[in-house]
């Protein structure tokens, strides 16, 4: 495998079901201990919160949007891709051949995985928000903890009555 660009992209790998919290976290600890932060430089498993209803009640469930995949954002060389390849639960990278492909700029902004930080936000803590998309379009919060470094907010938002903690990215909330 020769080397094929200095800037990090996005790979999709291929893990056994189930095991994709497990793989990302293995492949995060051996990044860190082999000291490869700035080739392997974010791992994400893509998730999204849902609401679920169990014994009458409704509550926010994360679910995978994507079971059996991970997302690794890495410097394609000969020592990144055996990391990868030979964490345990990973069955491959995603391409022709088991050939790594990156993700193209478009997929990996449709797939909401690199959101650029914005400058600024026109809300703060304790302001009334829309959520604007996502399965809880629609319903109103209360922003609770604002944090930019991550690109979340946190709300407690009003559903059937009851005040319910929600985790959303910045750009799925607007002042109102």
């Amino acid at each position: 495998m020769e080397e094929q660009s200095q800037e990090a992209q996005w790979y999709v790998v291929h893990t056994y079901s189930g095991y994709e919290n497990k793989v990302a976290q293995d492949l995060q600890t051996m990044v860190e201990n082999r000291h490869m932060q700035d080739m392997i430089p974010d791992i994400k498993v893509p998730t999204e919160m849902v609401p679920e209803i169990k014994d009458g009640q409704e509550k926010m469930v994360e679910r995978k949007l994507f079971p059996g995949y991970v997302l690794v954002k890495m410097i394609m060389t000969d020592d990144t891709w055996y990391i990868v390849r030979n964490t345990r639960g990973c069955t491959g990278f995603v391409g022709p051949a088991s050939k790594p492909v990156p993700l193209s700029a478009e997929e990996v902004e449709n797939l909401g995985v690199e959101t650029q930080a914005p400058l600024s936000v026109d809300f703060k803590v304790g302001d009334s928000v829309q959520i604007t998309s996502g399965p809880m379009e629609g319903f109103m919060g209360t922003v609770e903890e604002i944090d930019l470094a991550a690109f979340k907010v946190r709300l407690k938002v009003n559903m059937f009555g009851r005040e319910t903690p929600a985790e959303l990215e910045i750009g799925q909330v607007s002042l109102l």
